[in-house]
């Protein structure tokens, strides 16, 4: 099969981890079907070792990889915007800078808007790991897979794992692309595509190892969380896409989730929003 180009999308900023961004370019050239291009934002200035790692990968594939500079940190909604209008291809694939892309994602999400042209986002599992032990997934979070189901499951709770999804971009701008929405701009990025009657694909595989632990779920806490996910359903509420008693249930549970103490909101992640594996 003959692949179409395709851009990857990322974006980084001051305080990530230079040796997780060199992991994750690896996982990006490794592939078995490789990006045409990697569209990096710079949001806003950063330090010089994640400077010194980008300017290797950029030395070692100067044609595929973009660099978008920010003057100042605008945000992961409004960088991811800015990156969205530099890419070059119809299809583009998100990705983070501390995470690891499964060998084949690429090829089996290529593979699947190619075959499905109704399809306007693919996303799929991810694996969750601790510190460095990349091969043993700790937890899995799975989300249907189904438009029907993805539609529904939607309502309540973010159905697409946003570092795994890939997309049609011209259909993504039709719909307004990323906007500035703490924490959730994925979230309200894929309800919009659903309200407008675009379907959504998520393959029941893991697709990106991403790094779990307490500061993760740290970084899903707090008031300004809260105050951005009650803008996020009331949004919704505005647009039609929930009614009114969904957004009583959602503004109330996924506030007292935001305000449970740390490890006690990881522990609930763990045990309900998780498939546990042992191995």
């Amino acid at each position: 099969m003959i692949y179409p180009s395709f851009s990857v999308l990322m974006s980084i900023y001051w305080r990530e981890n230079p040796r997780y961004l060199s992991q994750a370019f690896d996982s990006l050239f490794n592939q078995t079907v490789v990006p045409t291009e990697i569209v990096l934002v710079k949001d806003g200035p950063l330090t010089e070792e994640i400077e010194s790692v980008i300017t290797q990968y950029q030395a070692r594939y100067p044609s595929i990889l973009k660099i978008v500079p920010l003057p100042t940190n605008v945000g992961l909604g409004n960088a991811l915007r800015e990156g969205l209008n530099a890419c070059s291809h119809e299809f583009v694939a998100r990705m983070d800078t501390d995470d690891i892309c499964v060998p084949d994602r690429f090829e089996r999400q290529l593979r699947s808007l190619t075959l499905n042209p109704e399809i306007a986002v693919v996303g799929g599992f991810i694996g969750e790991f601790y510190d460095e032990q990349v091969d043993y997934i700790k937890y899995v979070r799975k989300v249907p897979t189904s438009p029907q189901d993805i539609l529904k499951y939607a309502k309540y709770r973010n159905p697409v794992n946003h570092t795994t999804a890939m997309f049609r971009k011209s259909i993504v701008l039709k719909v307004g692309g990323y906007q500035h929405f703490l924490g959730v701009e994925d979230y309200y990025l894929w309800a919009r595509l659903l309200n407008n009657g675009y379907q959504i694909l998520n393959l029941d595989e893991i697709l990106v190892k991403v790094r779990t632990g307490k500061e993760m779920y740290s970084r899903r806490g707090g008031f300004d969380y809260i105050k951005s996910e009650y803008r996020l359903q009331k949004a919704f509420l505005d647009m039609g896409f929930i009614n009114t008693l969904q957004f009583a249930f959602n503004v109330t549970s996924r506030t007292l989730v935001r305000i449970f103490p740390n490890n006690l909101r990881g522990l609930f992640y763990e045990k309900f929003l998780r498939e546990s594996i042992n191995n």
